[in-house]
């Protein structure tokens, strides 16, 4: 046993919102109920969500990210220098051939970064106070305030250099990570798209226009998701779980891993990486040939996007192809990504999602006992 993960089988973090968080959240929005009211809806849904995850044999238990709209937004707005404009407009594609158009918004700075109260800690006490597993944390990734507006979001007034945004990025993470460990908080996984949009052709030609160069960036990236993870104790798991956008069963970028492996594995001090690898657009298993010592790889090899179930012949004739390039006590298993990024969720039924985080743990005990 080579992995500090909790279970060969793991997910993402985020689940399909129940109705009545939806409407409890169109309600808010509206005015008819106030934060509290809100709060009690999703904190019963939660509690409902953790047994329900505990039941399928899961050892690392999320709160479903019920209380988010986005998987990012939520989280970034509550620094302080971070609003949140008009979405930068991309139309994400899926199985059946059709565009999705969706305007993410993007997140824009406009004084300095700094980590003013603690985000994550009322949330993760009240999920740990309800789990008798792993409870686990995911936050956006730092680097989703750079990648989509790049230099031109950062105003030279505010930050005359990059070096002082990327300093104060990083310091704001590493207090929001000191106040989840100080709770006791020992797995937490930050969620970035931007290392997989730097897989993308078309995407590292977007970034080059915005002034960046995808290979520098790449690993700019890994020093920034070092720095703020700095000071997290010897005894967390730290996690990333690399997206090429999910909304709605429909994605954003495509393109294998390749471009930015070597310098991911080698260069970010992280202990697992949560990478897709449900359909073609991922590529191939060759990038997972970087992976050292020590370092685990999430084989996202079960789809959150479409319904259908995948054979378990299938998933493991693939972790057998993976286990060409990587050591197999360096592999795990888990869905592709989450099952609702946004509030929106994708395009499946509660009972598909239950079979498929059921697939996942069943092959991992018969593959890795």
């Amino acid at each position: 046993m080579t992995t500090k993960l909790p279970s060969r089988a793991d997910h993402v973090g985020s689940f399909l919102r129940p109705r009545q968080v939806i409407e409890a959240r169109e309600h808010r929005a509206a005015g008819n109920v106030d934060y509290s009211e809100l709060r009690a809806i999703e904190d019963e849904a939660i509690a409902e969500l953790v047994k329900w995850q505990e039941s399928l044999g899961l050892q690392a238990i999320t709160d479903g990210e019920f209380r988010r709209y986005f998987f990012h937004t939520d989280f970034l707005l509550q620094l302080a220098g971070v609003e949140e404009r008009g979405g930068l407009k991309k139309a994400f594609k899926n199985d059946a051939g059709k565009d999705v158009q969706f305007a993410p918004p993007v997140m824009v700075v406009t004084g300095r970064i700094e980590h003013v109260k603690p985000i994550q800690l009322a949330d993760f006490n009240y999920l740990k106070g309800l789990v008798s597993r792993t409870p686990k944390v995911a936050i956006p990734s730092p680097t989703m305030l750079h990648f989509r507006a790049g230099r031109a979001g950062i105003p030279e007034d505010v930050y005359p250099t990059m070096d002082e945004f990327y300093a104060d990025v990083a310091a704001a993470y590493r207090a929001e990570v000191d106040s989840l460990a100080q709770a006791g908080c020992r797995y937490l996984q930050m969620d970035d798209t931007n290392l997989a949009y730097l897989c993308d052709d078309e995407q590292r030609a977007d970034a080059a226009k915005r002034g960046m160069d995808p290979d520098a960036t790449t690993r700019q990236y890994a020093a920034l998701i070092n720095e703020s993870f700095k000071s997290a104790p010897a005894d967390m798991i730290r996690a990333i779980h690399l997206c090429r956008g999910n909304f709605r069963s429909s994605w954003a970028a495509e393109g294998g891993y390749e471009p930015v492996a070597e310098i991911m594995f080698n260069e970010l001090d992280i202990d697992a990486f949560f990478l897709e690898y449900d359909d073609p657009r991922s590529g191939d298993f060759a990038p997972l040939r970087f992976l050292p010592k020590g370092k685990t790889v999430v084989l996202g090899l079960v789809t959150t996007k479409l319904g259908e179930l995948e054979s378990k012949d299938d998933i493991k004739r693939r972790i057998e192809e993976a286990a060409k390039f990587a050591d197999i006590d360096q592999l795990a298993l888990s869905p592709q990504c989450g099952f609702a990024s946004t509030v929106h969720g994708n395009d499946i039924t509660t009972e598909q999602q239950a079979d498929k985080i059921r697939l996942c743990v069943e092959v991992a005990e018969e593959v890795w006992g």
